[in-house]
């Protein structure tokens, strides 16, 4: 895993390059009230970090699942097209050289747009396209971005191949090479500024990536990458910056600012560490976050070592907010400080897209309209996953028996072929449907929206069981006597609806009276209670296999079997094979919520 040396030189004022910044500079009220009364004015300068974050291939307002302009409850509006439009404002506002535009990662990821160029007409090919998000972000003028940790769902060399295609550099200071230690990506940007009149302003990146990266994509980065912790690394370089000469050090942090990890303790570094970060190193003025898909304006952290404040901004995901960071510096004793930081979002429902960004790419996406309209199938009868949720839904069990003849037909001939094959699957989303009559690939994909491949695992009963349990308490505890609520149901202690699991292949009920760890009652096979010592094949998706949503036992048991190609396409495969999907070929009632003993629905 080589740095690309020569694309780092062309980028990093490490040589000494990087691109000058010029622009005029208005003094305030009180610089002209210094000057009247003689006295020799400070030198000040402004500017502004743009940021980016999570736009997982979102280039235009656009549901590819939905084949419709993107729309929300909030009426929020998404896609690079606009913050296009945004980010020029921007720069007509503050003059364009007194800006600098990052991104904080997760960017080839994320929508049948990106999923069309990584494996339908993919980059990596001779003579393949340029990816859209490099065009588009080419075209905006991106200065630097850091990387996410879905930037390696598509394996090294897309990865590389995308780096090579961007005119930026793609960061990431903890991102090492497996064997000397030594970053992989360029672990930092710095530009120089130069106001007229005024000494120059050096603004360095210090791109920081996920450690999670080490688990959910083990596939791709054992043995040739590791993942050392945020704090660990940010400690490591924001120093060097200094010594460099940096006037001003901002973070663009593909990591969460909560402090919690959802990977349990496989790995010893925590996943959402950047407000940790800004607590523990000194010497940074800003942190861009990433990751976590939430809206922070602004946050305020006091570093524990200095008592400096540093400026924490996360714009919402999908490209539906552009953070600004607005500095003040002053010029004191032979050198920029920072007299002060302030972070605010622009919302990109407030403009249109920027013609430039369409005129660019709407051939592309075009393309990839015309692939997920393609019919694959029929439907004799509209599958939805509205009460996926808590409820047995076929639409699952299409997923869950997908995976399961998938695994058969995998180890049929070996040792394990004799196993019973359980599977698992989540309710990703609350909105899908599969309507009666003609299906697409877009239908499908929209049940499936990860770009997740399937693993076989060996477990034992006694691990399945726990498996269930940890499972269960995506439920809040709710009296047999207490009125239900669906609303209220689901999403204990804020767990998200894909670390919930059904288990097809066995029968249980889940007692949503009792207390988290003792829900699972009635646990059965063929008829039978489920023998602790029994094994089974466990057919689970890749995230999960790796320890994503730290479920007992799955990261750790042995592997039997693993593949790169989606679940998603497997699902696709499946349908246009049967050529008509019917229920009565897939669903079952494999669980159901119980209050002692009597069900909830």
């Amino acid at each position: 895993m080589p740095l690309n040396r020569r694309k780092f030189l062309e980028k990093s004022a490490v040589t000494g390059a990087g691109v000058a910044l010029a622009g005029a500079v208005g003094a305030p009220a009180a610089e002209a009230a210094e000057a009247e009364q003689g006295r020799k004015p400070a030198k000040r300068y402004s500017f502004t970090v743009m940021g980016t974050t999570d736009l997982h291939g979102n280039i235009f307002n656009w549901d590819y699942f939905k084949d419709t302009e993107y729309t929300d409850a909030k009426g929020n509006a998404k896609g690079l097209a606009r913050v296009s439009t945004l980010v020029d404002q921007v720069r007509a506002e503050k003059g364009r050289r007194n800006t600098l535009l990052i991104d904080a990662g997760d960017t080839i990821q994320g929508t049948p747009l990106t999923y069309y160029y990584a494996k339908v007409d993919p980059i990596t090919a001779k003579g393949g396209p340029v990816h859209p998000m490099a065009a588009a972000m080419n075209a905006i003028g991106y200065d630097a971005v850091a990387l996410g940790n879905h930037e390696f769902n598509y394996g090294i060399e897309t990865l590389r191949k995308f780096e090579d295609q961007c005119h930026f550099p793609l960061l990431g200071a903890n991102a090492l090479d497996a064997k000397t230690l030594k970053p992989a990506f360029p672990p930092y940007f710095i530009k120089k500024i130069c106001p007229p009149g005024l000494p120059p302003v050096k603004v360095a990146v210090l791109g920081l990536t996920n450690p999670g990266i080490a688990i959910w994509d083990k596939a791709y980065v054992e043995g040739k990458l590791v993942f050392p912790g945020l704090e660990e690394q940010a400690a490591k370089w924001v120093p060097k910056l200094r010594s460099m000469g940096a006037d001003v050090v901002v973070v663009s942090a593909h990591s969460g600012s909560s402090g919690t990890s959802s990977y349990g303790d496989q790995l010893p570094y925590i996943e959402n560490s950047a407000a940790l970060v800004a607590q523990q190193v000194p010497g940074i003025d800003a942190i861009l976050v990433g990751h976590a898909h939430t809206e922070i304006a602004e946050l305020l952290v006091t570093n524990e070592k200095t008592g400096r404040t540093v400026v924490l901004s996360e714009p919402l995901c999908y490209a539906q907010r552009l953070s600004l960071f607005d500095f003040e510096l002053v010029f004191s004793k032979g050198r920029w400080t920072v007299e002060s930081v302030k972070a605010t979002v622009r919302d990109s429902k407030t403009v249109a897209d920027d013609p430039k960004i369409t005129k660019l790419l709407k051939a592309d996406h075009d393309i990839v309209v015309e692939y997920v309209n393609q019919v694959v199938g029929t439907a004799t009868e509209t599958l939805t996953t509205v009460e996926a949720r808590y409820k047995d839904a076929p639409i699952i069990d299409l997923i869950t028996k997908v995976q399961e003849d998938v695994v058969k037909a995998a180890l049929a001939g070996t040792e394990y072929a004799a196993l019973p094959v359980l599977s698992q699957a989540s309710p990703f989303s609350r909105t899908s449907e599969i309507p009666a009559g003609e299906v697409t690939i877009r239908d499908l994909s929209s049940l499936y929206v990860y770009d997740n491949t399937l693993v076989a695992k060996l477990l034992t009963g006694a691990q399945v069981r726990a498996y269930l349990e940890y499972s269960a308490q995506y439920f809040v505890r709710t009296a047999a006597d207490a009125a239900v609520d669906v609303e209220k149901l689901t999403n204990a202690e804020s767990r998200p609806d894909y670390n919930y699991d059904y288990v097809s292949g066995l029968s249980y009920e889940i007692d949503i009276a009792q207390a988290a760890g003792s829900r699972i009652k009635n646990l059965t096979y063929n008829g039978a209670a489920l023998d602790d010592a029994q094994q089974f094949v466990f057919a689970v998706n890749n995230y999960r296999a790796n320890g994503g949503g730290a479920f007992p036992h799955v990261a750790s048991a042995k592997e039997l079997w693993a593949e790169s190609t989606e679940i998603r396409t497997r699902i696709a495969e499946w349908v246009t094979a049967k050529g008509v999907l019917n229920p009565a070929d897939f669903a079952s009632v494999d669980w159901k919520l119980t209050r002692n003993g009597t069900p909830v629905f």
